[in-house]
């Protein structure tokens, strides 16, 4: 079965549907990264202090404790279910845009691949595994970059009719 390009052969009415489900996805999304922003764990630094707190700090301006067993355990296993159902609905569209089959398969794996290492990182930074933390900025650029590459790709392939 061809399926490089699928997308662009959808009725118009369908295309216009999941060009608004990739938008709202979207903005779901890039909310998550405002709250990242908001927490100030956009650094390795930052990750560290949300996760584990600051309360050594006597110069802090904002104290944060250690989040607690179930607090963790509750944020890791929400986003590691959630990001997996938005990685795979938009993977599943990725594979029905007309693109190079090598870059659908690294759009489509290296979220999950992310997933896991943002969010295992994070699990096992808060046990004590520091240098964690770098690998949990790079592993979540690394998801947006991609998140942000293949819902652009869907996005602007629904608005393209085959001829």
């Amino acid at each position: 079965m061809n399926y490089n390009g699928l997308l662009t052969t959808f009725p118009k009415e369908i295309r216009l549907f999941i060009a608004v489900f990739v938008v709202i996805l979207s903005i779901g999304f890039f909310t998550g990264l405002l709250f990242v922003k908001q927490t100030d764990s956009e650094t390795p630094a930052g990750v560290e202090e949300n996760y584990l707190g600051n309360e050594q700090d006597v110069d802090a301006t904002i104290m944060k404790f250690k989040k607690g067993d179930r607090e963790m355990l509750t944020i890791v296993h929400t986003h590691i279910l959630s990001m997996s159902f938005v990685f795979f609905l938009l993977g599943g569209l990725v594979w029905i845009t007309r693109f190079p089959k090598k870059w659908k398969l690294f759009l489509t794996i290296e979220p999950f691949l992310s997933v896991l290492l943002t969010f295992g990182g994070i699990y096992l930074m808060w046990k004590g595994i520091l240098w964690l933390k770098y690998v949990v900025v790079f592993s979540g650029i690394l998801m947006t970059i991609t998140f942000t590459f293949s819902a652009l790709l869907v996005f602007i392939q629904c608005f393209r009719s085959q001829k």
